[in-house]
């Protein structure tokens, strides 16, 4: 059996089992399309930020489209550790790597239909984003960046939590980490304590660096903290994975 054989039997594997739980379907894709209509239609004339406020949101919402789904990573990872299904996939020589690249692959795809949809429901809200070709090109790399980076994240944390339950909670920082970032208001409007930390934890930067490219004035210190911060993620989520992987199957 090829190497390349494996991986797509478990991206389609993973890819499916997403699709056919409606609650992971409804956290990943319809969650931040309901979290946007709420602070567009319903709060956005509560906000001052100098735009109109769907174009300051969008941004931050597409950074929580690519949070709402990871909760199912993690639980998808745990139980497929947990139930032994890992061992079976050892007993059919499935290199360890398509069975982790798999879940993170498939998590990406999950966000950029995620994306698409919440982009979609904000240009009939009347996103008007002055975005060259190129900075889209930058706002999808930066995008399936961050993806990668917290689906390995996720998935090192679903393999080290002892049960689907504690797994998924272990998911919950991240999923309101973008809550405490700069994607509901500028962080110089929040308080003391909380502005400090929404400046320098890292959505923020990666959230500013979507916002400049889809504004057309992107910010090469914003990018470069954010590409930073993306591959710090990636590097420590996929060295844990790994780690526990071959220490728990």
């Amino acid at each position: 059996m090829s190497t390349k054989s494996p991986s797509i039997v478990m991206l389609r594997r993973d890819f499916t089992h997403i699709a056919r739980n409606p609650t992971s379907v409804f956290n990943a894709v319809l969650m931040p399309v309901v979290m946007l209509f709420m602070f567009v239609y319903l709060l956005g004339d509560a906000f001052s930020v100098g735009v109109d406020y769907v174009d300051y949101a969008t941004p931050g919402m597409m950074l929580l489209a690519v949070c709402y789904g990871l909760g199912s990573t993690a639980i998808s990872a745990n139980s497929d550790m947990t139930k032994g299904i890992i061992n079976r996939f050892k007993v059919m020589d499935v290199p360890r790597g398509a069975v982790l690249t798999g879940k993170v692959v498939a998590s990406v795809l999950t966000n950029l239909v995620a994306i698409a949809a919440l982009l979609g429901v904000a240009f009939l809200l009347g996103f008007s984003p002055s975005a060259s070709f190129v900075d889209w090109l930058g706002v999808v790399g930066i995008v399936v960046l961050l993806g990668f980076a917290t689906a390995w994240l996720t998935v090192a944390l679903g393999l080290a939590a002892k049960t689907p339950e504690t797994a998924g909670l272990a998911a919950v920082p991240l999923i309101m980490l973008p809550f405490f970032s700069s994607a509901i208001v500028p962080a110089d409007k929040m308080g003391p304590g909380v502005r400090q930390f929404a400046e320098y934890q890292p959505f923020t930067p990666i959230i500013e660096t979507i916002r400049g490219l889809l504004a057309g004035t992107p910010s090469s210190s914003d990018a470069i903290t954010a590409v930073a911060w993306c591959l710090g993620i990636a590097l420590v989520g996929y060295l844990w994975a790994r780690s526990t992987f071959t220490k728990r199957a």
